[in-house]
């Protein structure tokens, strides 16, 4: 059951690391350029502090997704799990990183989101003009990545409560945090 749970969980990482790379890729080099009132305006992430701080966000998560999926795919190959009884602080580091995560894309995401929905909508109290009715293509691009972030969010739920399984399965139903024997 071990073995199928790291492979499943394996999957799972691969998945974010694509989808996270490709809502970092989505944004980063999104860019379009518009002349408005004679004057040449460039449209990209740099412009907006959320989505800026979304690519390095999903980059460094997607980093760390590497890693974990490198200790999946090495616990998988090996048809055995590496989170053993004797290194339930390793399982317990990676628990609380997977949580931490998921709880910073999510952050990000709907941080971009909401400046995504002001470039539609633009605010009149703030005198903020709408963006995205002179530059389509750009909140299109904008948008198509944060539904990817949105579903690496899911998945990178899923892979918290499998980090969740792996240490609470090391611990006595019966006995309060003590080990199962052996």
């Amino acid at each position: 059951m071990g073995a199928s749970i790291t492979k499943v969980e394996a999957l799972f990482r691969a998945c974010v690391v694509v989808l996270l790379v490709l809502t970092a890729c989505l944004v980063g080099t999104n860019a379009q350029t518009k002349v408005i009132a004679y004057i040449t305006k460039k449209a990209t992430y740099r412009d907006l502090t959320a989505l800026e701080s979304l690519v390095y966000i999903d980059v460094a998560v997607a980093a760390y997704s590497l890693l974990q999926l490198s200790r999946c795919t090495i616990s998988a190959w090996f048809c055995k799990t590496i989170i053993s009884y004797e290194q339930k602080n390793l399982a317990w580091v990676c628990f609380l990183l997977d949580q931490a995560v998921a709880y910073v894309v999510f952050a990000a995401n709907t941080a971009a989101l909401q400046a995504a929905m002001l470039a539609i909508t633009g605010s009149k109290a703030l005198q903020w003009m709408k963006l995205c009715n002179r530059y389509k293509r750009f909140c299109f691009q904008i948008g198509g990545s944060l539904f990817c972030g949105y579903v690496a969010c899911f998945l990178l739920v899923v892979i918290s409560c499998t980090s969740a399984f792996n240490v609470f399965r090391l611990y006595s139903p019966t006995k309060f945090m003590q080990l199962k024997q052996k």
